[in-house]
């Protein structure tokens, strides 16, 4: 019989017990890798976005749409290669629950910044530019809800109405997919002419939610930026220029601190399981404490023992939290394919801190009663009944 041996015999010697806690260690573990996958998906969405790509907002928020007009302003700044907006509209299909990313674009523009990130076959792109009343959509989203090329697809908006109906539904037809070019590009969404949106809504016309511009290199992002806002300085609608990657990750910050959502998640969670798992291997060790007088008298070391009770924390944290994880993995990888969100996995500097925390969750638990192991006298032990 060797240490290992003694360890997963003295762990399973109370298997109700055992079980109870490996479920608790489970779920929290399970809270932590789904979390943390979330996490990850959105320092992805922060971290997109080309390097020569720019978004001037209303300074006041991006919630504020700015004049049409300063569209072309922009066009004439030294420095800006190509420049196309957007308004977000809102969009839902069928339930207010099922939200659609939703964008009234200038198509020619739009597409023509986003080649490099998703694109259209050519006989899409003729049909979307062709009609206004044309929609495209991310070819995942497409599948997600049954849509197929040539369907007529009526959207729901929660903020404008159509005022040729009265209603806040819009029919469109689906015209053609998007599909990514690179790996990390996400076209999970739809768009939509701007022109039929500017001459459909009962308010807003002539605006644009945001301006996206690509400059001629990265370098003069600083000094495009700087001429942008200096120009609509003092006007009724200031603006704010910043990088994609920084509008993105302010757009994703808008759904919440998920970092301090997963800090007080996880963090309630563990301490709840330091309490449960700390308690119940004290109690586990102090029933054992004659055993532990007997294994001192035919020679066990006091090392010894000290490495056996904490081993056996370690191992209940490790059994407990690597299925946990391994699950997780899984979980996310279910749910990337459902919202298409490259970034939604549990990647390797999540997993290694994962492992950390099962290290320090099983040393934490375990030291005290090791420690009490060792030092347990061999007269009082074998002494309690």
């Amino acid at each position: 019989m060797n240490d290992f041996s003694i360890v997963l015999a003295n762990l399973f010697r109370a298997k109700l017990r055992t079980s109870l806690m490996l479920v608790a260690i489970f779920f929290a573990f399970l809270i932590f890798g789904v979390l943390a996958g979330v996490q990850n998906g959105w320092d992805n969405i922060g971290n997109s976005g080309a390097d020569n790509r720019l978004v001037t907002t209303n300074k006041i928020n991006f919630t504020q749409p700015l004049p049409i007009s300063y569209i072309d302003r922009i066009r004439a700044v030294e420095g800006v290669e190509k420049v196309t907006y957007a308004n977000w509209f809102g969009g839902f299909y069928q339930e207010p629950r099922n939200v659609l990313v939703t964008f009234a674009v200038e198509p020619e523009t739009y597409l023509d910044i986003y080649r490099s990130d998703f694109a259209l076959t050519p006989a899409a792109e003729a049909a979307f530019l062709a009609d206004r009343t044309a929609m495209v959509a991310g070819a995942t989203l497409a599948e997600k809800n049954g849509w197929k090329v040539g369907d007529k697809i009526p959207l729901n908006s929660n903020i404008y109405t159509n005022k040729a109906t009265g209603k806040r539904v819009w029919d469109f037809t689906l015209v053609g997919l998007l599909e990514p070019v690179k790996e990390e590009a996400n076209p999970n969404f739809v768009l939509f002419h701007h022109k039929y949106f500017n001459e459909s809504v009962t308010f807003g016309q002539n605006t644009a939610g945001y301006a996206l511009l690509r400059t001629v290199d990265k370098s003069v992002n600083a000094a495009v930026a700087e001429k942008i806002d200096a120009m609509f300085a003092n006007s009724p609608a200031e603006t704010a220029t910043d990088t994609e990657k920084a509008f993105n990750k302010a757009f994703a910050s808008q759904l919440g601190n998920i970092t301090l959502i997963i800090l007080l998640v996880v963090g309630s969670a563990f301490f709840t399981i330091l309490m449960i798992v700390g308690n119940t291997m004290v109690m586990a060790v102090r029933e054992r404490a004659r055993e532990i007088g007997v294994m001192k008298t035919l020679g066990f070391r006091d090392a010894r023992i000290f490495r056996l009770v904490l081993g056996e924390s370690l191992l209940l944290a490790l059994l407990g939290g690597l299925p946990a994880l391994g699950l997780a993995a899984v979980m996310l990888g279910m749910i990337r394919q459902l919202v298409a969100l490259p970034g939604l996995e549990l990647s390797p500097p999540y997993l290694a801190l994962g492992l950390l925390f099962m290290l320090a969750l099983g040393l934490i638990t375990g030291l005290i009663p090791a420690w009490k192991a060792l030092r347990l006298n061999i007269v009082t032990a074998l002494g309690r009944q």
